[in-house]
């Protein structure tokens, strides 16, 4: 049998056959969880990303995005913003502590979050995907730090 595609994998069974290729192993093992997240997107998470896809809201925006040992909601490089977006699941037992330690951890490294409740995106998913564009906006057309350049300076 030559290398047929087995349905709902995307996997071939070249390499059953001793025909070489065979399945190819991520990495990082957050690549394959972010790979992995973004088939069992939450309601919330795909009504917001049906808003944040495509720039929409003035900056591009990847789903399910590995960052360091991480895997973020959304993730804008330009504003280096995460998005986040909480469940129930995130006020319960040692979560709270497992997202103190992860959000420290990436602010550490220089990024900046935005979070929103699941209900919040349920109720109105347009109003949050507003926010965040003009979050972007402040983000990305910032004033450079320091002062002010001298008079005949400016380029």
């Amino acid at each position: 049998m030559a290398g047929v595609i087995l349905p709902d994998t995307g996997r071939g069974t070249a390499g059953e056959a001793g025909g070489g290729g065979g399945v190819r192993q991520a990495r990082r093992p957050e690549v394959a969880t972010a790979r992995k997240l973004r088939r069992m997107m939450s309601l919330p998470e795909v009504l917001l990303w049906e808003r944040l896809r495509g720039g929409s809201v003035g900056a591009k925006f990847r789903r399910q995005h590995p960052i360091g040992p991480y895997v973020v909601d959304f993730y804008c490089r330009e504003g280096r913003l995460i998005v986040e977006v909480d469940g129930e699941v995130h006020n319960r037992g040692e979560r709270t502590t497992r997202d103190a330690v992860r959000e420290a951890f990436l602010r550490e490294n220089g990024f900046r979050f935005f979070r929103t409740p699941a209900a919040d995106v349920l109720r109105d998913p347009d109003a949050v995907a507003q926010s965040i564009a003009a979050l972007v906006e402040c983000l990305l057309h910032q004033p450079a730090a320091g002062p002010p350049p001298r008079a005949g300076e400016e380029l």
